[in-house]
């Protein structure tokens, strides 16, 4: 029986409690040890006496003896069996004897016979190994592809290897490239040799993966070690070098650049290499001349028009008349074809049609192109801007600044600070992207200080006019500008609104004849 009034009882019965009811383990190792403390802090008496008397003084005595429980004990290896001395010494038992099985001991004897030297001797007997025969076993793939490949072993551009895209294709971003190479003669010149390449190399990288894989392949000849020695060019698809551009920046990456097809050229400035001069034809034509580059004197004269006719036409072959090569000196007398340029004694010609003769060639199909519709073309695309006045409906006019470049059309109101706003609607900013543009046309011009013209464009599937008026120079450099962009931009917008236009015209002509058929009639 228990008093509830005896601390020492209850703080004991709520350790216990907590000792037994958690599974954790933490109140044992918090409680346990609190409690051993105790006991050694306040020892139990053994007579009753004692006892009594300790119980009179405070009765903390008998809480102690009650605070620590001997029948239940719980560790860390509650619920394990302990393993027996006997169990344990037979596993070592056992384990010495897995490690004797592994060792042998052999018993040292004295040997009772004698033999003689020679027989002692010929127990280890030496032997050359250097006259033994060759083994006729499988050859590895190794060794194989060694011997297929003994120049890969020298190849001295091997550190630009590793740019080979060939083993990379889908599974990281590769460039394939054409790649002429102009060292070579003969039919080898004109077939390329395809390159994969990683698209992070830079053009240096891919020069020095052409110059490996020509080196792999055994090509002829032989090039240079220095990889700055060489440089990259644009070609035509037939091999031909666009020598009008500048080669390649070596520094730059691969993949900055999109041609699908590129020569190889060696640099004749490039230290070690013996300079070599250039060649070049002139070719007189009714519209200007041009230079054709040679490589040496034992090119044919048809080679030299076949590349004089390509530059002149593009890439058309076979269209338009037919033409022969003339000397600058000896007009009227066809030059053989088959004869070399050395046979000719000269580096200028005059290019003809045929059935004519020279001063006849401005009856050509081609039309002369004026130097300056060329420049007006290309820098149309340029941005610039005019101001001008835009025309509203009520016939009122605002200042506005027209910029035109080939991506869009801007219209920004001019703010004039002393005009009152009072009676004039304020003008929004309006930009109009190429692709919307539909027209651009010339309404009217009656003086040179004036003129009218209408900018078309789509807007919310509806095509919107807008009016602009200027002087007559300012209009017609617009109106020129904004109609090289669309023909050189396939709008479908633009496309749309002819079609729509035809359509409507196609409408009012037949409306129109059936009101004159129906008039006859009557």
């Amino acid at each position: 029986m228990a008093f509830l009034d005896n601390p020492a009882i209850i703080l004991a019965h709520i350790r216990q409690s907590h000792v037994t009811s958690d599974d954790t383990g933490m109140c044992e190792m918090v409680l346990i040890d609190h409690d051993v403390d105790l006991e050694k802090r306040l020892p139990s008496s053994v007579t009753g006496s004692a006892g009594s008397e300790t119980q009179g003084e405070g009765g903390d005595t008998q809480g102690c003896d009650l605070s620590q429980s001997v029948d239940i004990t719980s560790s860390w290896d509650f619920g394990i069996r302990r393993r027996s001395n006997t169990a344990q010494r037979l596993e070592r038992l056992r384990k010495e004897r897995q490690n004797q099985i592994k060792c042998k001991n052999i018993q040292w004897r004295e040997r009772k016979t004698s033999q003689s030297v020679e027989d002692l001797g010929a127990l280890f007997e030496k032997k050359d190994f250097k006259d033994r025969p060759a083994s006729y076993g499988k050859q590895s793939t190794l060794s194989l592809r060694l011997e297929q490949c003994p120049q890969q072993l020298n190849n001295p551009f091997n550190e630009y290897s590793k740019f080979d895209g060939k083993g990379h294709v889908g599974t990281t971003s590769t460039k394939k490239i054409d790649v002429y190479l102009s060292m070579q003669s003969g039919q080898e010149k004109l077939h390329p040799m395809t390159v994969v390449t990683m698209a992070n190399a830079r053009v240096q990288d891919l020069i020095g993966l052409i110059c490996w894989q020509y080196t792999s392949e055994g090509r002829e000849p032989k090039l240079n070690e220095n990889v700055n020695a060489y440089c990259l060019h644009i070609a035509e698809d037939d091999g031909e070098v666009d020598t009008d551009f500048p080669p390649l920046d070596s520094n730059e990456p691969i993949h900055k650049f999109g041609f699908s097809t590129l020569a190889l050229v060696e640099k004749y400035s490039s230290p070690g290499l013996a300079a070599k001069q250039s060649l070049f034809v002139r070719i007189n034509a009714a519209q200007g001349f041009s230079l054709i580059p040679v490589d040496s004197m034992k090119v044919t004269m048809k080679e030299i028009l076949q590349k004089a006719l390509k530059k002149r036409k593009g890439s058309q072959k076979g269209s338009g008349p037919q033409y022969r090569l003339e000397k600058q000196s000896e007009p009227n007398v066809a030059v053989d074809l088959e004869c070399t340029l050395e046979r000719q004694s000269t580096l200028e010609f005059c290019l003809v049609r045929e059935n004519s003769t020279r001063g006849e060639e401005s009856s050509e199909e081609d039309p002369p192109i004026d130097i300056t519709t060329v420049q007006d073309m290309l820098s149309s695309h340029h941005y610039k801007s005019f101001k001008i006045s835009m025309i509203h409906k009520l016939r009122f006019t605002t200042d506005v600044q027209l910029g035109i470049s080939g991506e869009k059309v801007e219209i920004d109101p001019v703010t004039n600070q002393k005009a009152s706003t009072k009676f004039w609607i304020r003008q929004k900013p309006i930009s109009i992207d190429s692709d919307l543009l539909c027209a651009c046309d010339l309404v009217e011009e009656k003086s040179p200080s004036h003129a009218i013209f209408k900018l078309t464009y789509l807007s919310s599937h509806d095509y919107k006019p807008l009016y602009f008026e200027s002087d007559a120079a300012t209009i017609n450099e617009i109106v020129l500008k904004v109609n090289y962009i669309l023909e050189s931009r396939a709008s479908t917008s633009r496309a749309d609104y002819f079609a729509q236009k035809q359509r409507k015209l196609s409408r009012r002509t037949s409306f129109s004849f059936q009101k004159e058929k129906k008039s006859g009639q009557q």
